[in-house]
């Protein structure tokens, strides 16, 4: 049975909601902004490279991911609004049925369901305040992803620029 890694993104710092419309609109603030730069380069000398990139519709998470200036043959990214809006559970099921030769998936997206799906995977491995704006979390799935029941908290790094 192959080894996987899921790796958990909280998208950067973004600015305050008062200007937008929707919450969905908001960007990133400059912090945010290199604090995603700083994500990328903490992945990259941790060796961990997707093969997918599941992310979430709002434009914090997307500008999130535009900063972590991924390989030139980065993996294919699919915008998935069941994680801007879905609860822990639902992003594992997400996860479950998701493709099945994928060696390491990147999930960007949103507290407190990503912090909550950090905790299904291996309870209290991360701090109780879960993950902060840039916060990583890097599991070891043991399985498939159908199977996905635990995973171990094999890192935990909140990115700064």
């Amino acid at each position: 049975m192959t080894e996987r890694t899921l790796i958990l993104l909280r998208h950067a710092k973004s600015v305050d909601p008062d200007p937008y419309p929707t919450d969905l609109e908001r960007p990133l603030s400059p912090r945010g902004r290199r604090d995603a730069v700083a994500a990328g380069e903490w992945l990259r000398a941790q060796g961990l490279e997707p093969d997918l990139v599941l992310c979430s519709t709002a434009v914090r998470t997307r500008e999130t991911l535009a900063g972590l200036a991924l390989s030139a043959a980065a993996a294919p990214v699919v915008f998935e609004h069941r994680l801007y809006l879905g609860p822990a559970h639902d992003t594992l099921d997400l996860l479950r049925d998701g493709a099945p030769d994928v060696s390491t998936l990147l999930v960007i997206g949103h507290n407190p369901t990503l912090s909550m799906l950090s905790d299904l995977l291996d309870p209290d491995a991360l701090p109780d305040e879960g993950l902060a704006t840039s916060g990583i979390a890097v599991h070891v799935v043991p399985g498939t992803w159908r199977d996905l029941e635990t995973a171990g908290l094999k890192a935990h790094h909140t990115a700064r620029g």
